[in-house]
């Protein structure tokens, strides 16, 4: 595995990084240990462009979701710098406020975990749809876009009333998939999108990715299905490389 395979010239040359990350670390202090220190991540550096899809690899417990969640501002970040363009400015989630953290992930980051975490008694219409009518887009036309996208990801349409938390893990995955989706976003982050689907519906998620990808969106996810990564991504970033978690 290259740690960092290279783009096709065109798209490096001309894309613009939307995410750069570049001496990243990030260790977990034990205190039923006595305080002892977990190295996860050291010295990570890598960027992904508009456009472009970037894979995390290596094996688990290597530190591809903590890199994820720091990217996010889920984790702290001990050393090193996330930086993600937005606009004309460039802002660095290791100084970034709380306030600022939670205006990008409103308006610039995307996530697709791998749990779907949800009010329960809301419809998957409301669940999904629900990123698009926070932007301000009419509730009709927020609606008409969640349908699109859950036929586009073969979920029933008797279930778009229901609430997802009665769903199977595949149904619950693609409902969480096309609310990450649904709304325009510059960075998308994606924690094994296709890790409970079948081969039809991750064909249906490769698929999106990869149109998503020609409409400008840059994306670093974790792939453990290689026949996914290798449909989808542009480079691939050894974690293993980045530390002695592996």
């Amino acid at each position: 595995m290259n740690s960092l395979a290279p783009l096709p010239r065109a798209v490096a040359d001309a894309a613009p990084e939307v995410l750069g990350v570049s001496g990243l670390g990030k260790s977990f202090v034990l205190h039923l240990r006595g305080g002892m220190e977990l190295p996860v991540v050291s010295g990570a550096a890598f960027s992904v462009r508009a456009g472009t899809c970037v894979a995390l690899g290596g094996p688990s417990g290597a530190g591809k979701s903590s890199i994820l969640k720091m990217v996010f501002g889920n984790y702290r970040i001990d050393r090193g710098h996330i930086l993600i363009r937005d606009g004309d400015e460039t802002v660095d989630m290791a100084t970034a406020s709380p306030r600022r953290i939670l205006r990008l992930r409103r308006e610039r980051i995307g996530y697709v975990s791998q749990f779907l975490r949800v009010i329960p008694r809301l419809s998957t219409l409301d669940v999904v749809s629900e990123p698009l009518r926070l932007d301000g887009v009419p509730a009709p036309e927020a609606l008409r876009r969640a349908q699109d996208l859950l036929a586009r990801l073969n979920l029933p349409e008797r279930l778009w009333d229901l609430p997802p938390a009665t769903f199977s893990g595949g149904e619950q995955q693609r409902v969480n998939i096309a609310r990450g989706f649904i709304a325009p976003r510059a960075l998308l982050l994606l924690d094994e999108p296709t890790a409970s689907l079948d081969a039809r519906n991750s064909a249906a998620v490769i698929d999106l990715i990869n149109a998503r990808k020609a409409e400008g969106t840059a994306m670093l996810g974790i792939f453990h299905d290689e026949a996914v990564r290798a449909a989808v991504a542009d480079a691939v970033v050894d974690v293993t490389r980045f530390g002695d978690a592996a």
